[in-house]
């Protein structure tokens, strides 16, 4: 998967690698592999997290897209983990940005090239803002067009007039979160304040992290990037989730209670919409019984328990840091050259 990348303009010369996390869905990452290989402007590099896949995934990633990097996991340390896992295994090769997507997300073939167009409008139509922003988001349809509920980034509340003015001129919205459905982030800005929290396996990681990275930053939808999320069902986050709502209760308390992605007042505004959200649920639930056992299991483990530290997870999990990768390669080069002097000479 070589990049296409026409020389010359801001466009071409920023570093992208794609971190796509997928389990099980052998079929439907194939057909985004596929999409990503025919960017009009393709990524540098794309990184694949296989989740302890029992599929055939990592064999039909080793021969159908030979130059994809594998990153495969000996468990499943579910969608959390393996984003964590994943850019750190980039930041090793210090690219500029980290294009994040799901295994059923299918980029339309103009998306990477629209999301870094937009990055550069916006950085021209708000210089006093500090430069390019931190996040942009894609916009995400379903199979028949239309917007997907599910990821509809959350607008930035109290916006002020200039955001939303140089946003209009970008072509974009002031966002305040994302999903990781398709989300373009500044790798500098992921090391200064961290990976996403492995621990929450599933659900709620990439609202913490990206209002994480976005606290009192810039991040924007931009329309013109386009992808499909192709989920069996069309519907939003009330839908009923069954026994993985503890996953739900559990994050978000952990979330509204320690992460530092949100402020104060936006804890009170978040955790309002989580309870009529959560209320919605329960009303369309088809068995209630599931969801008051799950909401008790995540009431209990989310109030009297915290996330373990992600490092550890990832080390559990035998996956290395951008330091430890870079670490251990030296370590191979200097056997390397103690072996054949060659190699080191000028």
């Amino acid at each position: 998967m070589s990049p296409e990348r026409p020389a010359g303009n801001a466009l071409a010369e920023a570093s992208v690698t794609a971190v796509v996390v997928t389990f099980n869905r052998r079929e439907l990452l194939a057909e985004a592999l596929t999409a990503l290989d025919g960017q009009r402007r393709r990524p540098d590099r794309v990184i694949v997290v296989d989740n302890a896949s029992q599929d055939g995934t990592a064999a039909m990633v080793g021969e159908r897209f030979p130059d994809v990097d594998l990153l495969e996991l000996p468990r499943n340390i579910g969608g959390a983990g393996g984003f964590s896992a994943g850019i750190a295994h980039a930041l090793a090769a210090a690219p500029e940005l980290l294009w994040l997507l799901d295994d059923d997300t299918v980029p339309e073939p103009a998306a990477l090239r629209e999301l870094l167009a937009a990055r550069e409008r916006a950085a021209g139509a708000d210089p006093a803002a500090g430069g390019r922003p931190t996040l942009l988001a894609s916009r995400v349809v379903w199979t028949d067009g239309r917007d997907h509920p599910m990821n509809t980034p959350r607008a930035k509340p109290r916006a002020s007039s200039g955001e939303r003015t140089a946003a209009r001129a970008a072509g974009c919205v002031p966002i305040r979160s994302a999903s990781f459905v398709s989300v373009l982030v500044d790798a500098a800005a992921v090391r200064e304040r961290g990976l996403p929290v492995a621990d929450y396996f599933l659900w709620n990681d990439d609202f913490e992290f990206t209002t994480r990275l976005l606290r009192g930053r810039r991040g924007l939808l931009c329309p013109d990037s386009v992808v499909v999320h192709k989920t069996k069902e069309f519907g939003g986050t009330d839908a009923d989730p069954g026994d993985r709502f503890f996953y739900e209760v559990r994050n978000k308390i952990w979330l509204f209670t320690g992460s530092r992605g949100l402020a104060p007042q936006e804890r009170v505004l978040y955790a309002g919409s989580t309870l009529r959200r959560w209320a919605r649920t329960f009303a369309a639930s088809s068995d209630r019984t599931v969801l008051r056992r799950a909401m008790a299991r995540g009431l209990k483990e989310g109030l009297f328990s915290r996330p373990r530290p992600t490092d550890a997870l990832l080390r559990e999990a035998g996956v290395q840091r951008d330091a430890e990768v870079r670490r251990d390669a030296e370590v191979r080069r200097e056997a390397e050259v103690r072996r054949r002097p060659d190699i080191g000479a000028p």
